[in-house]
């Protein structure tokens, strides 16, 4: 799983040996938070990936790890099977013009990077956890009621032979 940093200046992308060699990189994903255009949740990450890895590793399905070139742009993923993600678009980053993770933590990197960072660098998880709850007004919507469950039907008895 990916380990995600922020501080008050930038958002670090920490890459396991495993993930660094399948993405074929020396160093951690660096994003400046000023560069951070737009961060989008996702319930798949694989249908964000655009273009062919260059240098990078795909396994469809499985897994895509590295830069991608495409005509959009450079992106840089790291997807793991289909799973919750999030796709940080950038501007005037140095190198990609997106970042494609698959993480469960992506709801904590959004309230995150909303909050005045921190001096140094820390998990996003801590970040969120210590963050006030937004509470949504009564009535403003936006929520859906809980569903009730159906009660099954009792199997019926074998008949007598």
């Amino acid at each position: 799983m990916v380990t995600l940093l922020l501080d008050s200046t930038r958002l670090e992308v920490a890459l396991s040996k495993v993930e660094r060699a399948l993405s074929f990189r020396k160093e951690n994903v660096l994003i400046e938070r000023s560069t951070i255009k737009k961060v989008q949740l996702t319930d798949d990450a694989w249908m964000w990936l655009r273009g062919v890895p260059d240098p990078g590793t795909h396994l469809w399905g499985i897994a895509a790890m590295g830069t991608w070139k495409s005509a959009g742009g450079t992106d840089f993923a790291l997807i793991r099977r289909h799973r919750a993600g999030v796709v940080i678009d950038l501007d005037g980053h140095e190198e990609f013009q997106r970042v494609i993770l698959t993480t469960r933590h992506g709801l904590a990197l959004v309230q995150a990077l909303q909050l005045d960072g921190e001096a140094e660098l820390a998990e996003v998880t801590e970040i969120a956890a210590t963050a006030p709850v937004p509470v949504q007004p009564e009535g403003a919507g936006g929520s859906k009621p809980a569903r009730k469950k159906k009660p099954r039907p009792s199997p019926s008895p074998a008949p007598a032979t």
